[in-house]
């Protein structure tokens, strides 16, 4: 092969090597996600249906870890103040209960009988019950007891809007403002907020990506070699 050819074929090479490495990186980064789901979905089906436990005091819980209690049933007694309520936008597309679509987490807090919060996340309304006065039978009036499992603050990402408390504009539990407990499914006076709706459930589909990525590295090493060949036997 001449020089000229060999240079001909430096930049196909190139270009191949690059996507080459690319697709292999996506799959390995896809079966890192198998694992990192493979753990969440065992941490949720272990603490899951656990008996429910009190909420720690508030001098302990920064002692509550991710790793370790996360997911964990808990109960606590206290008064809700409806009027510090913030909505937390979603659409829910699976949903337990009759309602979803677009719609609100309705995120509420807790008064505990030692002058501490914690915030509730009282289940989903859809948009056109966004207003607390079309849903006031679900305003519930002193003390209550609530069963729910804990959740540890939302992590900022990517693809989930920045949180604009200036407008009242709520995308995810922000870690530095709020600790968050979801409601259990226990029905809400008048249907709202429809309560139950944490996944315990994931897609785990990880392996079938890991694989498709794998696959078209290999297809494009076949695809490179066979241009290759026919590079060369062009030139005989």
């Amino acid at each position: 092969m001449s020089g000229s050819s060999r240079r001909g074929l430096l930049l196909p090479t190139l270009a191949t090597l690059v996507a080459f490495a690319t697709l292999l990186a996506l799959g390995s980064w896809q079966l890192e996600r198998l694992s990192w789901k493979n753990d969440l979905i065992a941490q949720v089906e272990a603490r899951a249906g656990q008996p429910p436990q009190p909420v720690l005091p508030a001098s302990q819980w920064p002692s509550v870890t991710r790793e370790v209690d996360e997911y964990q049933p808990v109960r606590a007694t206290g008064t809700f103040d409806h009027a510090k309520e913030t909505l937390i936008y979603t659409v829910l597309s699976d949903p337990k209960g009759p309602l979803k679509g677009p719609g609100f987490q309705v995120l509420t807090p807790l008064m505990l009988p030692d002058g501490s919060a914690i915030l509730v996340n009282r289940g989903f309304v859809p948009e056109d019950r966004r207003a607390p006065e079309t849903r006031r039978d679900g305003q519930i009036q002193g003390p209550v007891t609530v069963t729910g499992l804990l959740r540890m603050p939302e992590e900022a990402s990517w693809f989930v809007p920045a949180n604009d408390p200036a407008h009242n504009a709520w995308f995810r539990r922000d870690p530095a403002e709020i600790a968050a407990a979801d409601a259990d499914a226990s029905a809400n006076p008048g249907g709202l907020p429809q309560g139950g709706e944490t996944r315990l459930s994931f897609p785990n589909r990880h392996l079938e990506y890991a694989l498709t990525w794998y696959g078209l590295a290999v297809t494009l090493a076949g695809v490179y070699v066979a241009f290759v060949i026919s590079r060369r036997r062009g030139l005989l």
